[in-house]
């Protein structure tokens, strides 16, 4: 059983990329569909879809660059034993802005920035660059 499946997630992409293998498998959630196509829109995987009907899975196609995976780091921010909130104006500058937070707000899952325009602070969950 999975204690953290947004964890499992991120690992999955972080070691699929290591092996450079061209896609990865996850069970779906529509959490983790959610993160899959913020990490999709910013262009760090080539494309992400759902498999199957009802508790599929979600499979997503990763992007190489000149051989070396995009995604440089994957690290999570926000745990089950200990979550970090933010309001907008203290949501994470990832890199300078470089990279993105992916947070959970009350209007659903974004990046930092798109939070930050909105004024909307919430959960950070992840940090990718």
């Amino acid at each position: 059983m999975i204690t953290d499946p947004i964890s499992d997630l991120l690992t999955r992409i972080r070691n699929a990329a290591l092996v450079k293998k061209g896609e990865t498998r996850v069970p779906h959630s529509n959490l983790k569909l959610a993160i899959a196509k913020i990490l999709a829109q910013e262009g760090y995987v080539s494309s992400v879809e759902k498999i199957g009907t009802g508790h599929g899975e979600i499979r997503i196609v990763l992007k190489y660059d000149n051989g070396q995976s995009v995604i440089t780091s994957v690290k999570r921010i926000s745990t089950p034993g200990l979550r970090r909130y933010a309001s907008y104006g203290d949501l994470p500058r990832v890199l300078s802005d470089r990279g993105i937070a992916i947070v959970s707000t009350s209007q659903g899952v974004m990046t930092n920035k798109e939070a930050r325009k909105r004024k909307l602070g919430g959960e950070v969950l992840c940090e990718v660059f």
